[in-house]
């Protein structure tokens, strides 16, 4: 069962460090405040941090081609829309579960 939050105090205290604002808004509910809150900006992560995702993208999947019929393709697409997930990424799901299957086996 879900714990009942107290609202916020307006305006919303400082705080110290972000546990203490964590710790906060564990307790308490923004909704009342919620237009009172300042807009934060846009994300600018560091040239480091965006170099490490691109390389750790480009490294985690490699292109391939593979050839399936008109209803296998349909298929996977009916099955990937009832689990809220893209076709291509659930075809990935099976052959990695495939895999693992065929790796206990050797």
């Amino acid at each position: 069962m879900k714990k009942k939050l107290r609202p916020a105090k307006t305006p919303l205290p400082s705080f110290r460090s972000e546990n203490e604002a964590a710790d906060y808004f564990q307790a308490h509910s923004v909704t009342g405040v919620w237009n009172q809150l300042p807009e934060g900006g846009p994300a600018t992560p560091s040239k480091a941090l965006e170099k490490s995702i691109r390389e750790r993208h480009t490294a985690a999947k490699s292109p391939i081609s593979i050839r399936l019929g008109p209803e296998q393709i349909a298929a996977a697409r009916k099955i990937a829309a009832a689990k809220s997930v893209g076709y291509q990424t659930q075809l990935r799901m099976w052959i990695a579960e495939g895999i693992r299957r065929e790796a206990k086996r050797a």
